[in-house]
């Protein structure tokens, strides 16, 4: 991970601009959760350490994207971009951080760039369908797997695929393994998001209904919900919650078990993928620590 850090450090000074290493210093390192997948499923490879660099600025500049559509304030528990320096800063930024990762990918072979960039394509699609789907409540649970592998899950599995045929490994079953990986960590985040207090989260709780997403819980909920019920539920859609209000979803949700529910489906998709790799040993520990961080 050290050189991982250095490569990242590296590109950012090669694109000149004070103020971009400034900003970019703002972002903070976060999990690394791509960049320790490749350097895992991609030990040996002298060019892993770069490849992880690479898909750690798609990831920030996704970040910086994501934090601009959603008007977010907090980044990982401080001040986003777009809060200290505004919202065009923060697109800019963006797209330097992407443009310097297309850049580099061309010194891989064709195969893995190709992998990098087409989930870069299906990411931005993905927080298009997002927002689009922030319009109203959706209820419709294959809708929102769909919208959360482009979204989330097919970096991870691009980082996953690539990494494996950097090191020689059959990069189907590791694609496997990222896609679960990226969708069952997604869920867990939705899930801490009811679950978490604000400290904890570096955001505010329950943001994501505020926000107008509606995550599995929510899915779950509103399909076993009364007609009455049901209703109340659409009424706080996308608006601030009262403290009562948080209350009474946190207890149907606990009335009807959709938090446990959702949690149930992160650890199946977490099975297979483990099933795919599952002579790795450390590849099989990211999932297992990944699974606990809810309960």
């Amino acid at each position: 991970m050290q050189r991982v850090e250095r490569e990242i450090e590296r590109l950012i000074k090669e694109i000149n601009y004070d103020e971009v290493t400034r900003l970019f210093g703002m972002l903070f390192g976060g999990k690394r959760l791509r960049a320790k997948l490749i350097l895992k499923i991609a030990d040996s490879n002298e060019k892993a350490p770069l490849l992880a660099a690479i898909v750690e600025l798609i990831h920030g500049a996704s970040l910086l994207h994501d934090d601009v559509i959603d008007e977010a304030t907090l980044r990982r528990g401080v001040a986003s971009v777009n809060a200290t320096d505004g919202s065009k800063t923060a697109v800019m930024l963006g797209d330097i951080l992407y443009s310097k990762a297309f850049t580099e990918l061309i010194s891989f072979e064709k195969e893995i760039a190709r992998i990098i960039a087409s989930s870069v394509t299906a990411l931005s699609k993905g927080e298009m369908m997002d927002v689009k789907m922030a319009d109203e409540f959706n209820s419709d649970e294959e809708k929102y797997l769909d919208m959360l592998y482009l979204k989330t899950a097919t970096l991870i599995e691009a980082s996953a695929e690539a990494a494996a045929i950097l090191a020689g490994k059959d990069s189907s079953s590791h694609a496997l393994y990222g896609k679960n990986l990226g969708l069952s960590f997604q869920i867990i985040d939705d899930i801490l998001d009811i679950i978490s207090d604000e400290a904890t989260l570096g955001k505010p709780a329950m943001n994501d209904f505020v926000e107008g997403k509606c995550t599995l819980p929510y899915i779950y909920l509103y399909k076993v919900l009364n007609d009455d019920d049901k209703q109340k539920l659409l009424s706080l859609h996308a608006k601030a919650l009262s403290e009562q209000e948080a209350l009474w979803i946190k207890e149907k949700m606990h009335e009807h078990k959709t938090v446990e529910k959702s949690f149930e489906l992160a650890r199946k998709l977490s099975g297979e993928a483990m099933n795919a790799v599952s002579e790795d040993v450390e590849l099989v520990n990211i999932l297992q620590t990944m699974i606990k961080r809810s309960y």
